[in-house]
């Protein structure tokens, strides 16, 4: 897979501009969710190289990462007459970038595609690394493939649009990029306060420097492992339990991904203290942090055998047996590890229970 270039935004029309100028394309559009649409795209509709770029809209939210919406962009590509020489560029969040990606590798055997993330979370994770798709049959990200942006251009005044719940999304990703890092990262994070009001004074710098050393985190480790046959998987971290929640969730009332991650880093820092040694009062550090912050998902012991079951459909899986990425310390990295049905349930009781 080829190394994607990522940039950090210092003008956005004179870097996109760029980036579209290196993709040689023969015609390009732009892929918006009816939220970017009406937030996002009035910032770069008007720059002179965006300039009558047909616009693909898809509705917003998890919930539309189907089959359907993708069916919906091939559509609208093939009906705007792309090429295997065109370009898309997806100007969303996670979802949006996830599912362009996919459309984009898939159309005509792979159209190049740039991705301007919109979203903390987007920035920090699902626009970095690779890694596209949709959600099927009630699992999250269960068809997709690897293949990377041309380039990633990220820009924070995207930020100044989001609320508070979808900072803490994100920021649910960058915790867990300090945990697999270092203490004097991971420490940086739990020391950040967060303000009712996303653009308080001096929190979108101080969030944009947290941002830059995260990004790096993940560009160093998916430039090691590119396709998740090793250390990627350190980047698992808190997803095997989260993406269950999620897709309960799903079922009921959907969450925010970053949420669903934050509620899966209490489950595997509980199975990191029982089964690798990770330091107790770091672990309830974390948890006090994401608790204060996040709150909990309402579950019950009758809910058990179903995220048993949606843990069971986990990609990392092997052999039958659901598999964990776990921790020794802050940055000592234990991938394929598993648990018991259990331990898998005793740290279900501290989720529910535990401080």
């Amino acid at each position: 897979m080829e190394r994607q270039e990522v940039i950090f935004a210092q003008n956005l029309e004179e870097e996109l501009s760029a980036a579209i100028r290196k993709c040689r394309a023969d015609k390009q559009f732009v892929l918006v969710d009816t939220t970017t649409e009406r937030l996002c795209l009035p910032v770069v509709k008007d720059f002179v190289c965006m300039h009558e770029t047909p616009v693909i809209m898809i509705p917003a939210g998890d919930s539309n990462k189907t089959l359907e919406s993708l069916s919906h962009v091939w559509s609208e590509l093939q009906h705007l007459g792309a090429t295997r020489h065109s370009l898309l560029i997806n100007l969303g969040g996670g979802m949006l970038t996830d599912l362009g990606g996919f459309a984009a590798s898939t159309f005509k055997r792979g159209i190049a595609f740039i991705n301007i993330p919109t979203t903390l979370l987007a920035m920090v994770d699902a626009s970095v690394g690779g890694k596209t798709g949709i959600n099927f049959g009630g699992l999250k990200n269960e068809i997709g493939v690897f293949r990377n942006a041309k380039t990633v251009i990220l820009d924070t005044q995207f930020l100044k649009t989001l609320d508070k719940e979808n900072i803490l999304s994100g920021y649910a990703e960058m915790l867990k990029h300090g945990l697999i890092d270092t203490g004097v990262h991971w420490a940086e994070l739990l020391n950040m306060e967060m303000p009712e009001s996303p653009d308080g004074a001096g929190f979108h710098d101080k969030l944009s420097a947290l941002l830059k050393k995260s990004v790096a985190v993940k560009q160093r480790i998916v430039l090691e492992d590119p396709t998740e046959k090793g250390i990627r998987k350190a980047l698992n971290l808190g997803h095997t339990f989260g993406h269950a929640f999620e897709s309960l969730a799903l079922q009921r009332h959907p969450v925010l991904h970053g949420y669903a991650v934050a509620w899966g880093l209490v489950c595997e820092l509980y199975l990191s203290v029982v089964k690798t040694g990770f330091p107790v009062d770091k672990m309830r550090q974390t948890v006090r942090f994401i608790f204060e912050n996040y709150g909990r998902m309402p579950i019950t012991c009758d809910d058990y055998p179903v995220l048993l079951e949606l843990m069971t459909h986990d990609k990392k899986n092997t052999a039958g047996e659901i598999n964990f990425t776990l921790l020794g310390n802050i940055g000592d990295i234990r991938i394929n590890q598993t648990a018991t049905k259990k331990e898998i349930e005793e740290a279900l009781d501290f989720y529910r229970e535990g401080q």
